[in-house]
């Protein structure tokens, strides 16, 4: 029997490499409004808080302007619309497994362990990307940043997950690869393992002091 009944993951740069197509999507739109491309690098440093905050961060390095400024604009709101139409496209072009992921979930269903995703992005991106790489069937809910009111760092999209499967914290376990989940699981008050490879806003995952930082997902089969 595994030591958790529950394990809840990041999506992006836990499961799921995206910041190739994520990036191709945002130059996509950049070129769209004739405005000059960011690279993936840039992406991979703003990925975490949503895909509207994503935008808006590009807008305003591609603009030359603040992110304050573009937030209160409302333009990542309405360019958002034809970033959402690029990246739907995009979903699956050049995003990839991280090594381990598949075998690691299936072997965890089987020892009859609850699986879910507690993600920032949106609804329609996640369930894009997830089905794209063949996981939904693998995840017992699925958690995204508009599903509840509030998203991570606030905890409340773990603890709907605990309350769902009737699990108490000391039986759940949350993966992922920033300190905005590390963040959000101190804030539900579970465990937290994170991933090194992951996008963390160019900063070391050691930094954010998790509980543990493992190899890959593989390492949970130890646990």
């Amino acid at each position: 029997m595994h030591e958790a009944d529950l394990i809840m993951f990041d999506l992006d740069g836990t499961l799921i490499e995206t910041a190739p197509e994520i990036s191709d999507a945002v130059n996509d739109t950049l070129s769209r409004f004739n405005m000059s491309a960011v690279t993936q690098n840039q992406i991979a440093c703003w990925i975490g808080h949503g895909t509207r905050e994503l935008l808006a961060q590009a807008l305003a390095h591609s603009g030359g302007t603040d992110v304050a400024a573009v937030r209160a604009s409302g333009r990542a709101e309405l360019i958002g619309k034809e970033f959402d139409r690029y990246y739907a496209n995009r979903c699956g072009t050049r995003s990839r497994l991280y090594p381990e992921v598949r075998e690691t979930l299936t072997a965890l269903r089987r020892q009859g362990v609850k699986l879910a995703v507690v993600t920032n992005k949106e609804a329609r991106h996640t369930t894009a990307i997830l089905a794209a790489h063949g996981l939904l069937s693998l995840l017992d809910l699925v958690i995204s940043g508009d599903t509840l009111p509030t998203r991570k760092p606030d905890p409340a999209g773990i603890a709907f997950c605990l309350a769902h499967f009737g699990v108490p914290i000391q039986r759940a376990l949350f993966v992922g690869d920033s300190s905005i989940d590390v963040a959000t699981a101190r804030n539900a008050g579970v465990r937290v393992w994170a991933l090194p490879y992951g996008y963390n806003m160019g900063q070391p995952i050691e930094a954010s002091i998790p509980d543990r930082v493992i190899a890959d997902c593989a390492a949970l089969l130890g646990a």
